[in-house]
C-alpha cells in the first residue's frame, strides 16, 4: 500500500508532468473535463430554467386548469356564462391538490386613441382574482382595487402602452362588439393604473385586465355570472393527473383543460430542451472520457518501464492498475473543480445581472432564466466521475499484458 501511495504521489507531481512527455495530454484532458462540465452545469440550468418560467408566466395569466362552459372551450371570449353557485367555488374542496380558483369573464374589444388603435381581450376579474401571480410582472404602477364599487381601473402591458402612447394615469375609451352586429358597439373608458411587461408576446399584445363587472352589465348576466374558472394547483409535474380529477368533480355540462392542452404548442416546444439537454449531456460526457482514456493510455505507454520493475518486485496487476486509475481520478477532479467553479460563477452572474438577453418573440422571456440547483451539479459530477471512472478500467486492462522482462528492455 505504501509503494502504491509513493507511485500515485510521483505520477501526480505537477513538476513531475512539466518535464513528462504526457504533460500536454493530461492539460489537454483536464481542460476537456472543464469544459464539458461547465456545459453540462449551463446547459440543464438554463434549459431547466426556461421550462420553469415559461411555465409559471402561462399559469399566472391562465391558471393551471380552466373550468368553462363547451360552448366557451374553442375561443379566448366568453359566449355563454356559467353561475358561480357550484360545489367547487370559492373552495375546491373535494381535490386537495387545489390551492386556489377565481372566476374570470373575457370580451373583445377595441382601444382607440387620437394616434392609433389595438385590437385586445379584455380579462375581468374580481375580489378573488390572485393578484401575486402577476405582481412581479408589473413594471411601473400599481394593481388595482376592486373591492369596492365598480371600478374603471385597469393594468395593461407595457407593449400596448407603447404602441397606444399611453403611461400609467392616463384615460382611454375602448369599444366592445355585440353579439348582435347591427348595435353600436359598447363603450368603455378605463383609467391605466399599472403597467405589466411579462416578456410573453402573445399575452403582451392582447390582454388587458379589469373589473368582471363591466363585462357583466354589457353582457346583460346575473351578478353570480362569470365565464370561466381558473384553477390553480400544488404540483405542476402532476399537472395532468390533477386535471383529471377536477374534470370529475365538475358537473357534465361544465369542461375542464390544462394549460397543457389549451398551449400545446408552446409545452411540445419546452419538451425539446429535455430532449437537447440529454444530447448535451451525452456529448460532453463522451468528450470528456475519451480524452481521460487517451491521457491514461499515455501514461501507461510512458511508465512502461516502471511498471515492468514494480511487477518484477512483486506488485500484482491490480495494485500497478489501481495506482494509475487513482491517478486518473485525481485528473478527473481537478478538471471537475475548474469546470464546477467556472460554470457556477458565469450562472451566478446570469442570475443576478441578465447578461445574456433573449428575443421575447422567440423565447418567451427577456433573459436566459437561471435555475441553480445544488442537487443535479453533485448528480452531474458523480455522474461524470462514475462513468469516467468505469470507461478507464478498460485501458487499465493494458497493464496485465504488459511483461516484466520486457518492459525493463523497454526504450
Amino acid at each position: 500500500m505504501n509503494l502504491e501511495y509513493f507511485i500515485a504521489k510521483r505520477l501526480i507531481t505537477a513538476k513531475h508532468y512539466k518535464s513528462s512527455i504526457s504533460a500536454p495530454i493530461i492539460k489537454i484532458a483536464i481542460s476537456a473535463i472543464a469544459i464539458g462540465m461547465i456545459m453540462m452545469i449551463v446547459s440543464v440550468a438554463t434549459g431547466i430554467g426556461l421550462q420553469q418560467k415559461i411555465r409559471e408566466k402561462v399559469s399566472a395569466f391562465n391558471g393551471h386548469v380552466i373550468i368553462s362552459n363547451y360552448d366557451n372551450n374553442q375561443s379566448e371570449v366568453t359566449l355563454v356564462p356559467i353561475s358561480k353557485k357550484q360545489d367547487f367555488y370559492p373552495k375546491f374542496n373535494s381535490v386537495p391538490e387545489v390551492t386556489h380558483i377565481q372566476a374570470i369573464a373575457s370580451k373583445a374589444g377595441i382601444i382607440r386613441t387620437e394616434t392609433a388603435f389595438e385590437g385586445i381581450i379584455f380579462k375581468g376579474v374580481g375580489t378573488d382574482y390572485q393578484w401575486n401571480n402577476i405582481k412581479e410582472y408589473i413594471v411601473s404602477g400599481k394593481l388595482p382595487d376592486f373591492s369596492k364599487g365598480i371600478d374603471q381601473e385597469v393594468v395593461i402591458s407595457q407593449f400596448l402602452a407603447n404602441r397606444l402612447n399611453l403611461k400609467v394615469g392616463d384615460s382611454f375609451n375602448t369599444f366592445f362588439i355585440k353579439e348582435d352586429q347591427n348595435q353600436l358597439p359598447n363603450s368603455r373608458r378605463f383609467k391605466i393604473t399599472g403597467l405589466f411587461n411579462s416578456g410573453f408576446q402573445e399575452f403582451d399584445a392582447t390582454y388587458i385586465i379589469g373589473d368582471i363587472r363591466h363585462i357583466q352589465r354589457m353582457n346583460k348576466w346575473k351578478p353570480n355570472e362569470v365565464g370561466a374558472f381558473e384553477v390553480f394547483v400544488n404540483d405542476f409535474n402532476n399537472i395532468e393527473a390533477i386535471g383529471k380529477k377536477v374534470y370529475e368533480q365538475t358537473s357534465s355540462t361544465l369542461d375542464t383543460k390544462t394549460i397543457i392542452e389549451k398551449y400545446s404548442y408552446i409545452f411540445e416546444w419546452l419538451k425539446l430542451f429535455d430532449f437537447n439537454i440529454i444530447i448535451i449531456l451525452a456529448v460532453m460526457i463522451l468528450v470528456a472520457t475519451i480524452n481521460m482514456v487517451v491521457a491514461l493510455l499515455v501514461l501507461i505507454l510512458e511508465r512502461t518501464q516502471m511498471i515492468g520493475i514494480l511487477k518484477a518486485l512483486g506488485a500484482n496487476n491490480w495494485s500497478v492498475r489501481k495506482t494509475f486509475l487513482y491517478n486518473a481520478l485525481y485528473l478527473i477532479i481537478r478538471g471537475l473543480f475548474w469546470g464546477n467553479l467556472i460554470g457556477i460563477s458565469l450562472l451566478l452572474l446570469q442570475q443576478y445581472f441578465g447578461i445574456i438577453q433573449l428575443n421575447p418573440e422567440n423565447y418567451y422571456v427577456n433573459q436566459a432564466p437561471v435555475y441553480l440547483n445544488w442537487g443535479y451539479i453533485v448528480l452531474l459530477n458523480l455522474l461524470t466521475i462514475t462513468v469516467c471512472f468505469l470507461v478507464l478500467l478498460i485501458p487499465s486492462y493494458i497493464i496485465t499484458k504488459i511483461s516484466p522482462v520486457k518492459a525493463i528492455r523497454f526504450d
